[in-house]
Order: C-alpha cells, then structure tokens, then sequence
C-alpha cells in the first residue's frame, strides 16, 4: 500500500475487505474499500479555534453560503431571522484568511457581502462587515436555486484555490426555474465546487435539497426548527474549514475481461457513483469523491470478472486515490486490491464477508424507505407496510438506532426482527421528511 504525506496535509490509506474465493463459474467479485485520511488539518482544530492556522500556512479555501429571501421566509418571521442568526454564526468559523461571500437567493441571486463580482478575505474586519450587511437581508420573491449555484460558481472561481465550497439553504420548492434549468446549473457546477444543502421548515422538496447535496458531493439535511439554524450552520462550516485536499477521485483498474459493475459510496451516506465515471487510460475509470479532512468513508465496489478454472486467481481490480495535479497527471495517494481466486471449497467460496453483507444491507435499507414512503404518499398502503417494514428489520439487524428511530415515528413496530409493522394513521410532516431526507445515512459494521 502507498501512502500520500504531506506537511500539514492527511496521509491516505486504503484498506480492503472481501471474500476473493469464487466457487467454479463464478464471475462477481463484491469488496469494500474504506479509505481513511489522518494527520491533516483536522475538523477538531477548527472547531476549538476556527480563526488560527499553523505559522506559515495560508488558508487554501473560499466559501459561499447561499440564503433563501424569498417571499416564504417571513412566514413565519422567525425563518429569517433563524437564517440570518445562522449565517452569521457560519461567518464566525471562517478561518481567517479564507476567501469568502454571502448571496441572497430569491428567482434571482444578488451579491449580500462583498459585492461587485468579488470575494472577502476572512478576518475580523471582514466578520464583522459581513454580519453586517446580513442585517439588510429581508424576505421577497421567488426561488430559483440554479442561479444562487451559478453565482456561487462565478464568485468562488475567482479565488486562487484548491478547496471551493457552498452551503445551500431553502424553505421552499424551486418553482421560478424548471427541473431541467436547475439541472444543467447543476451539471455546470459539478466538480468546481461542493455543496452542502438543508431545507428548513417543511414547505421544501426533499428531492431537490438531496439532489443538489448528491450533485455536488455535499451533505442534506432538514432543519424543521429554525432555532437549529445556528447550530447545523456552524457544524457545516467547521467541517468545510476541515477539508485539506479537493478533488480526489477513486480510480478503479480493471484487468482485459473484467469490468465494473457498480460503485457507490455506502458510509457514512450511501451515494451511487457508478454513472459518474470519467476514462482515465486504458481499462481505467475515475469515481468522484470530492474534498477530504481528516475522516474515513467506505465504498462498495463490484466486479464481473471472467470465467477461469478451478485454483487460479487474478487481479480483478486495483483501487487507487488519486489527485490531479497542474500538469494534467494525476498522484497516486494510496492503493489497495481486489483479488479472485476459484475454488472448489464450498464453505469458503460461500462465505459472505461481513463488510459486505453489512453494506449491502445499509444500501437495501436506503432504498426500501425511499420506495415505502412513495407507496404511502401514492395511496399504496400495502406496498407502504411491505417496504417499510422491510425498513424496519435491516435497521435492526444493523443497528441503525437512529434510522431506527426515525422509522418508529412513521410505523408501529409490532416485530423489528420479523419486520412486522403498522403504519401509523397520522405522520407529523417534519417526521416524515427527516426519514426521507435522512434514509441515506449509514453506520459502520460493528466490531
């Protein structure tokens, strides 16, 4: 395994867990990678100090958080105000020397701090001005989210560095742009920068904030109180001031004969990458992982190999960490490899490994919610107390208390093991979007 160390910058490690023996004809090889970044400039120093950085370094991020103004902010008034206090709070964990805005979001997007098509540079000064300028900020239009994404591209691409990052935040439906608009803004924005997303309230579309976040390699979550604001804003921002190293992609190699069937990230949120890759050489592909800090995240990858007799064994993928450099190559951080070896010992050819089984698991739970709550909210009640009960029962083989949790509120568990359910007659709309917004998360195998 090689490793990527840099002062001031995480070290990479691959790590791989799998079941290589395949019984005689069989072609699909499933490991999990958990890739693992330390020894940078963590998440932690900047939530104890958020404006100091080591001697000598120079801040290499710009940040934008974009704030819906539209009409429905005021209703109720304490949404703005909850958004304003929110930006605010975003502003004070700004390290100094980060290159900054804030962009008021209604069916068009405007320049709130600093104005005229520039970026701030961190510090109190700035702060403060910022905080400032907040104070304007007042509810009235409409919302068209595509053009906050396309003003944040323009303003964070100005900046002369590696990490570029939005925070989204929207009480309402995208209703003053089509789907296809917000799409090919999004299409635009992909790979400049990340984004987080969160809806506050419960007026907003879980499928545009998710979709957004997903996108853009972010994070989404609902605020249904805006008194939570402050606080979900200056944990997003802490962990955006985290991230040390952008645009790393996992580069999958695959041997003549063998291909990839699919790779999608499964802790700690399932996201499918498959359709995401980009050639990069001959029987080579790139996965997009986005920015890094200091943290571990694991993907599921699949291989259909081809056939071979009984006592080989091949390569069927080599996994590696990769980060473009200005000359157009790419540095390997780290490796790690997927093996096949065919044999006629049936209790080793059977086995699944436990990483696997896991997530497997974690994915089917994320996708039987997300079917469930599509049945209920189309009047298929059967097919709601099928999925979600199914729901049910991954989440207590797993032990995914808090999806656990969430599900309780939509259903009556009768049985968790046997995945027995009610749904339940009445469903707080917040409760309902918290499980739908939140289905994707995911919890590591247990040790």
């Amino acid at each position: 395994m090689a490793n990527f160390s840099k002062s001031n910058v995480p070290q990479f490690s691959v790590d791989v867990y799998q079941n290589e023996y395949l019984p005689e004809g069989g072609r699909e090889v499933n490991a999990i990678a958990t890739v693992t970044s330390t020894g940078g400039g963590t998440v932690g120093s900047a939530v104890s100090a958020p404006h100091l950085y080591s001697a000598g370094q120079t801040p290499d991020a710009a940040v934008a958080i974009m704030v819906d103004c539209s009409g429905s902010m005021d209703y109720p008034p304490t949404k703005m105000r909850g958004a304003r206090d929110a930006t605010a709070a975003a502003i004070d964990a700004v390290r100094d020397g980060v290159h900054f805005a804030v962009i008021g979001g209604t069916h068009v997007a405007k320049e709130v701090y600093p104005g005229d098509g520039r970026l701030a540079v961190a510090g109190s000064q700035t702060r403060a001005q910022a905080k400032q300028a907040l104070r304007k900020l007042s509810a009235g239009g409409g919302t068209a989210i595509g053009t906050w994404l396309r003003l944040a591209d323009r303003l964070l691409s100005s900046a002369d560095v590696s990490i570029r990052h939005g925070i989204v935040l929207t009480d309402g439906r995208n209703e003053h742009e089509s789907a296809e608009d917000l799409q090919a803004s999004l299409d635009a924005c992909a790979g400049r920068f990340t984004c987080d997303a969160r809806g506050v309230g419960t007026d907003w579309e879980v499928k545009e904030v998710t979709g957004i976040a997903s996108a853009l390699l972010g994070t989404a979550d609902i605020v249904a109180d805006p008194a939570g604001l402050s606080a979900d804003f200056t944990q997003m921002m802490e962990a955006a001031m985290g991230k040390e190293v952008a645009d790393v992609s996992l580069r999958l190699w695959t041997p003549m004969g063998a291909e990839i069937k699919f790779v999608k990230q499964v802790a700690p949120t399932v996201e499918e990458l498959t359709d995401r890759r980009t050639e990069a050489g001959p029987r080579a592909g790139d996965y997009p992982t986005g920015s890094w800090g200091d943290e571990s995240r694991d993907y599921h990858i699949c291989v259909e190999v081809p056939n071979a007799e009984l006592g080989q064994e091949m390569l069927a993928a080599r996994v590696s960490l990769i980060v473009p450099q200005p000359d157009g190559s790419a540095q390997t951080l780290s490796q790690g490899l997927v093996r096949a070896v065919w044999t006629d010992d049936m209790a080793a050819s059977t086995s699944i490994n436990p990483q696997v089984a896991h997530y497997t698991g974690q994915a089917e739970l994320a996708q039987v919610i997300q079917q469930g709550l599509d049945a209920r909210k189309s009047g298929d009640m059967d097919g709601a107390t099928a999925k979600l009960g199914r729901a049910v029962q991954l989440a207590s083989a797993s032990g995914n208390e808090d999806t656990a949790k969430l599900l309780s509120k939509v259903v009556d568990v009768v049985d968790a093991v046997a995945g027995t359910v009610r749904l339940k007659a009445r469903v707080a709309e917040a409760d309902e979007m918290t499980l739908e917004t939140r289905s994707t998360k995911t919890v590591r195998v247990k040790k």
